[in-house]
């Protein structure tokens, strides 16, 4: 009956809007640029809508806006956009430079994990991200814990790319899920997937053995 009670419960709240506070994000530079929606419309993450603009017009408006107004987000903000031409060396010298300029900024050491993971140096990525839970540990709708997690697996080898490794809790392998935790950790767990997944996904390229797995959860 438990497990019955459940399933039901999943299903209805997935149905309504996807869990409460996932309502959909829209990303922008600070000159009002949108890079990306999430409209969430699925209840699979599937990534992230970019939109497409001129890159390397963008970097020069950012760069002049940056030596004119000093604004660091103007310098922080050319560096997403080399992230999204790929320019992960480029864009990683960018952050560290800023870090040198205004050190502690969240959005440095968040940006320096997912360069550094991008660039294959997954140590370098976990240092940065476990600096930036320091430093907002409630960023990323508290969800930055599992990029740690998922980084640790990484570096530690296949044999931790399991549900028990990465979230601290499995379903069983019984035809119907069964879990010890609430319904309240179960949605918060839901929203934690959904948002690291929908990021990921938007980087991450088929096949990832990661993705699978949490997908699967």
């Amino acid at each position: 009956m438990k497990k019955v009670f459940l399933i039901i419960f999943l299903i209805i709240a997935a149905l309504q809007n996807s869990f409460g506070c996932i309502n959909g994000d829209t990303k922008q530079l600070k000159d009002g640029t949108t890079i990306s929606v999430n409209t969430e419309e699925s209840l699979v993450p599937n990534g992230n809508e970019r939109f497409s603009f001129d890159y390397s017009k963008k970097l020069i408006e950012l760069d002049s806006l940056w030596k004119v107004t000093g604004d660091i987000d103007y310098l922080s903000d050319y560096g997403i956009v080399l992230i999204l031409q790929k320019e992960y060396l480029k864009a990683k010298d960018i952050y560290l430079k800023i870090e040198t300029i205004k050190p502690n900024r969240y959005s440095t050491a968040s940006n320096l994990g997912t360069v550094y993971e991008l660039l294959g140096q997954n140590d370098n990525a976990l240092k940065w991200i476990n600096r930036a839970i320091v430093i907002n540990p409630r960023s990323h709708r508290n969800s930055e814990w599992l990029h740690a997690k998922i980084l640790e697996a990484k570096i530690k080898g296949e044999q931790c790319i399991t549900s028990d490794f990465l979230l601290n809790t499995n379903f069983g392998t019984e035809p119907n899920p069964q879990s010890s935790l609430t319904n309240s950790e179960l949605l918060n767990l839901r929203e934690v997937l959904y948002y690291q997944l929908n990021e990921r996904i938007s980087f991450i390229k088929p096949e990832d053995k990661i993705v699978a797995q949490l997908l699967f959860t």
